[in-house]
């Protein structure tokens, strides 16, 4: 089956929404594109890291050449890779956050940077996950969360107090359509962010207000990406995300509108992406549980409020 990978990076003033498949794939764009964006974020000081996205092993040279071969699998890895160098490179050149959020959001914890969120994740009927060739099955299974404070702070920051809190510890999983959902725990401490939305083009997230996708506004997170991760809505508002409750959004091209994208693009908080155990998703049901969630990277990024 042929990959379908859709990759929103936003660049100086505007931004593109690139469509990999092996069977429509403009290589000039991708090309342009992704030059132009490593060429706008470097500086002296990170000349290395320059040379590994353009030349080095797994860098921009194999991914053009992986789009060049048509070969989904490596162009897939080959994205990963050259993201994951330019995501440092953001990493060195911007420590915090780009914009000011407005005052009345300032009692919200926020993340000013990318955060990693590790969980474990076991069957609740006994059964197990099957592994790698060769590997023996197991009762657990790990994932690992990438989460986005740069486009989404104030959702990922809310996010990632409740993983220090232990609040999602053993908190049962729904599979639903297209979506593996967390149990909706009123008792957790989380905060009723709002609505979280950064535009492709712009430099600081909407709050309280959904994308119009048919009017081309799109946004910088995109839901359309298997794995995507994002807070479901309040039950008291849609203005608003819920305080605790996330879901794994499990994209699927065939289920999708024109342009490839899912009905419900910009319509969601979308914070964060999974980059490890994409294969364990599909094998997760109903009942099985969150052993543990843990932040393994970021937790110097989290910004608390004041509660005094």
């Amino acid at each position: 089956m042929v990959k379908y990978c859709v990759l929103m990076y936003q660049i100086g003033r505007g931004s593109f929404l690139i469509s990999l498949d092996a069977k429509m794939l403009s290589l000039s764009l991708l090309s342009n594109h992704l030059k132009g964006s490593v060429e706008s974020r470097m500086s002296i000081t990170v000349t290395g890291k320059r040379q590994q996205v353009l030349i080095g092993e797994g860098g921009l040279q194999s991914l053009l050449n992986s789009i060049k071969d048509k070969d989904p699998d490596r162009v897939s890895v080959g994205l990963a890779n050259s993201l994951d160098t330019i995501a440092e490179l953001e990493l060195l050149q911007a420590p915090g956050l780009s914009f000011l959020l407005p005052g009345q959001y300032l009692k919200y914890p926020r993340l000013a940077g990318r955060g990693t969120v590790e969980f474990t994740i076991e069957k609740g009927d006994g059964s197990t996950f099957s592994q790698a060739a060769g590997a023996e099955p197991k009762d657990q299974a790990t994932i690992q969360v990438v989460i986005d404070g740069y486009s989404a702070p104030l959702t990922a920051g809310n996010f990632a107090k409740l993983v220090l809190d232990g609040a999602y510890d053993g908190v049962k999983l729904n599979t639903v359509n297209q979506a593996i959902l967390s149990a909706n725990e009123e008792k957790s401490n989380g905060y009723s962010v709002p609505l979280e939305l950064m535009p492709s083009g712009q430099f600081e997230p909407l709050y309280k207000t959904k994308l119009s996708i048919q009017d081309g506004e799109l946004p910088v997170l995109p839901l359309s990406v298997y794995g995507a991760v994002a807070m479901a809505h309040s039950d008291i508002s849609e203005e608003d995300s819920s305080p605790f409750q996330f879901f794994f959004y499990l994209y699927d091209k065939r289920n999708a509108g024109l342009g490839g994208l899912s009905f419900d693009e910009g319509q969601f908080s979308v914070f964060g992406y999974t980059t490890v155990g994409r294969d364990v998703l599909p094998q997760i049901k109903t009942g099985d549980i969150i052993r543990s969630a843990k932040l393994v990277e970021g937790q110097d990024r989290l910004i608390l409020p004041n509660e005094n």
